[in-house]
């Protein structure tokens, strides 16, 4: 199922679910001019077809204590399907990567790093990032502050 198979009740549902992922069906139904089982029905569509993936809880990272954010560019020693695979595999079982992007241009990936300091990234770094599968190069940028980090897509 794309975007453009989605009506414009879907999109309200899905945009409704982004922002309250804990409003009952019936105050969603009562939004989008539906009653509880087709409202119902339809969010159990968009699950099935995979449209909503989940929910979680999201959470104030400076609260916690985790505050320092970082983009890690990396490069592999080599490039081969294999070998990219297995990097991917590996970053999986790192809870500090929050996000790993595939690139195109000079680096073969992003990472979005998460810690509580800058000696804690230095651990993670020596202790995890340069011990992931076939890491050649890894370039730092730290985050100075957040401006938007946001989950909602524009639908």
């Amino acid at each position: 199922m794309l975007l453009s198979s989605l009506d414009a009740i879907d999109l309200k549902i899905l945009r409704i679910l982004q922002e309250d992922p804990d409003r009952p069906i019936q105050a969603i139904g009562d939004a989008v001019g539906l009653s509880h089982t087709p409202c119902w029905r339809r969010i159990r569509k968009l699950q099935q077809a995979g449209i909503i993936a989940g929910r979680r809880t999201l959470l104030d990272a400076e609260k916690v204590g985790l505050d320092v954010s970082i983009f890690v560019f990396v490069r592999l020693e080599k490039h081969a399907s294999e070998l990219l695979d297995a990097f991917e595999k590996a970053t999986l079982d790192v809870p500090e990567i929050l996000q790993c992007y595939s690139m195109s241009g000079e680096f073969d990936y992003l990472l979005r790093v998460v810690v509580a300091s800058v000696r804690d990234y230095e651990r993670t770094v020596k202790g995890k990032i340069l011990k992931l599968p076939h890491v050649g190069q890894v370039n730092s940028h730290f985050a100075l502050s957040e401006i938007k980090n946001s989950t909602i897509l524009p639908l």
